[in-house]
């Protein structure tokens, strides 16, 4: 079943801003919540589609991204992680978007999210942003690149606790759960509300003895091998998130993204537009006259190509499939091949001489016919085609 358009599941336009988009989150999210729809698959499905969509346009590059690519830029992975949203579960959305239900409930239940970890507060590490180097043939076919980056890992000591050998005690102002409830009288009956626990930050655990080595932090500097996946059809300036390749989070939160920028390292012969590639070749003049095969680059090596004789300066050759694939999976690109003539300029006696008599032939008279057509008739045509 295709996947419907995200901002038609928020019911937002597609210039809302990150407010609106919000608001138009939680008002899904509260209309299909579990606790709301009990033993209904069917609102639980459109629960977990409106996480979806707001996780990808509540970030600034999945949203950059799905806005030019659609649901197709949103496939792929790279680093164990993937390009964007989908895939979500219930334990995912709780975790990275319980802040958005607020402090309020549905009454004597406590809230949204229930055995879920209600109002406990996740921390998240902050992004990453990386450039990355590709040439046409990385490309033309994909490419698997390592690099080693500085970040915020998780620290080895207390293994990204924060606490000395562990030890960790159950907030006595919560009970554990990240946020205190609070009943006031109203003339409407009593309202709960809910809001973060000031004695552990919402976090539910208090640290008896903070680790020395990251301060009771959970995360030191360091360096991580990253392993990114990149997918065929990249272009320049195209950036793909990795999930949790960034910043680790303090405390055992959840890991931030990696930005990955393309950087696209130019051709010595061969020029990109769009899928195509463009070559520009020149042949003497004899050999337009009388034909010759020639040798042209491609991204995997050499390709031949016929000329056959009359052929006229800027006739374009093309090689189907030469070119490189859409990142959308919409086939691939062909290499275009403009001829040009090249006219000398430095002719020896008995050269000239042979001009000469070619000039006085009326086979050498230039002779358009109805077929000729312009240059820019014939990209026209080829496109068109």
């Amino acid at each position: 079943m295709a996947k419907r358009d995200y901002y038609e599941v928020l019911g937002v336009d597609k210039g809302a801003d990150a407010t609106t988009i919000k608001k138009a989150y939680r008002k899904k999210a509260i209309e299909f919540h579990p606790d709301k729809n009990p033993d209904d698959s069917s609102a639980e499905d459109k629960f977990k589609e409106a996480a979806e969509a707001y996780e990808v346009l509540s970030d600034d590059n999945k949203k950059s991204r799905y806005d030019q690519f659609g649901h197709a830029g949103m496939k792929g992975a790279a680093g164990g992680g993937g390009f964007g949203g989908g895939g979500m579960n219930m334990d995912d959305i709780f975790s990275q978007f319980g802040d958005i239900f607020g402090g309020g409930g549905f009454g004597g239940g406590g809230g949204f999210g229930g055995g879920r970890g209600g109002g406990r507060r996740v921390n998240k590490g902050t992004n990453l942003r990386v450039r990355v180097k590709l040439d046409l043939k990385d490309i033309a076919h994909g490419a698997e690149k390592k690099i080693k980056v500085n970040k915020y890992i998780s620290c080895d000591s207390c293994s990204g606790s924060g606490a000395e050998s562990g030890e960790t005690t159950t907030c006595s102002t919560c009970n554990g759960s990240g946020h205190v409830t609070r009943v006031q009288q109203t003339f409407l009956g009593n309202m709960q509300t809910q809001s973060v626990c000031p004695s552990c930050s919402g976090e539910g655990q208090i640290i008896k003895h903070k680790c020395k080595k990251c301060s009771g932090n959970g995360i030191v500097k360091g360096e991580e091998v990253v392993t990114l996946n990149i997918p065929a059809g990249v272009e320049d300036g195209m950036q793909l998130s990795v999930s949790g390749k960034g910043n680790a989070a303090v405390r055992g939160g959840i890991n931030g993204d990696m930005i990955v920028v393309v950087e696209e390292v130019a051709h010595e012969s061969l020029k990109r537009d769009d899928n195509n590639l463009l070559y520009d070749h020149y042949i003497s003049f004899p050999d337009a006259v009388l034909g010759t095969t020639i040798e042209i680059p491609t991204v995997d090596g050499k390709a031949k190509v016929k000329i056959p004789a009359g052929t006229q300066a800027g006739k374009v050759f093309r090689l189907r499939g030469k070119g490189l694939p859409s990142v959308e999976y919409r086939g691939t690109g062909d290499l275009l091949v403009n001829i040009n003539v090249w006219t000398p300029q430095d002719l020896n006696k008995e050269e000239t001489e042979v001009m000469e008599k070619l000039q006085k032939s009326s086979s050498f008279d230039p002779k358009p016919t109805s077929k000729d057509k312009s240059f820019f008739d014939r990209m026209r045509d080829y496109f068109h085609n």
